[in-house]
């Protein structure tokens, strides 16, 4: 898994830790069954504190996205991929929604923030 901490962009770390698996699962490249990297492992490798991913994890076992297999680490549930493709699409309408109110408060008509947002779309298909 690939993991890219901002810890300057106003989400708490623990939280960002939490959506990349969520989104990671929604897209399939985590599956059911498969293992997360164990807390020191991925404290490690994305250089924050191992109770920062523990906090991350015990909020995904909470959601019912993981589970504790004993001695072995925790993996995904089968009940999971649903569940976060749901959540996904829940914060990324989330995110638009804060997005296209900033615009509409500056001014920009709704035609402007459609034609910003088409271009943006066609910029990262021709990428």
């Amino acid at each position: 898994m690939f993991f890219q901490i901002n810890p300057h962009n106003g989400v708490p770390i623990y939280e960002q830790i939490s959506r990349q698996v969520k989104f990671a699962i929604a897209a399939k490249s985590l599956r059911p069954g498969e293992r997360v990297p164990s807390v020191r492992e991925l404290a490690s490798h994305i250089a924050v504190n191992p109770n920062t991913v523990s906090k991350a994890y015990r909020d995904l076992v909470g959601e019912g996205i993981l589970e504790s297999l004993r001695g072995e680490g925790l993996e995904v549930t089968a009940k999971a991929p649903p569940h976060c493709q749901s959540e996904r699409a829940r914060l990324v309408s989330e995110r638009f929604s804060q997005v296209i109110q900033e615009a509409q408060q500056s001014g920009l008509t709704n035609r402007e923030i459609k034609q910003i947002v088409h271009q943006l779309i066609q910029e990262s298909i021709d990428a």
